[in-house]
């Protein structure tokens, strides 16, 4: 639900109802609750005029806002969310499960997945 919580933490730290943002980019309140539920997901288009209206790159609502590098080489690095960021370095805390996440991520996720129902 990153997008959904970006676009309504930006709209709210900027003093905007649904309304008036919804204005500001030409669609409707409705469209703006939406967007912020992720019952809908904005058009290219309608993601450019929020981050015209934000004034940040539009790879923010998508989480690309950390440049990150293996071991401090800056040949090889990708975009990652803050939030992302955030949560490995708390699993790093917990040696034995980040251990496990390592060797085995995809059965770490599911494992989590499943107790979190």
């Amino acid at each position: 639900m990153l997008l959904g919580q970006r676009i309504k933490s930006l709209r709210k730290e900027n003093n905007l109802t649904q309304e008036e943002l919804g204005k500001l980019i030409n669609v409707t309140k409705v469209s703006i609750c939406c967007y912020e539920k992720e019952t809908r997901i904005p058009t290219l288009e309608t993601l450019a005029a929020l981050a015209n209206v934000f004034k940040v790159d539009i790879n923010y609502f998508i989480g690309n806002d950390e440049y990150v590098v293996a071991d401090n080489d800056k040949n090889y690095g990708m975009y990652v969310a803050k939030e992302e960021l955030e949560f490995i370095n708390e699993i790093r805390k917990y040696r034995n499960l980040h251990k496990k996440v390592i060797e085995e991520p995809k059965r770490t996720v599911e494992l989590i997945d499943l107790k979190m129902r």
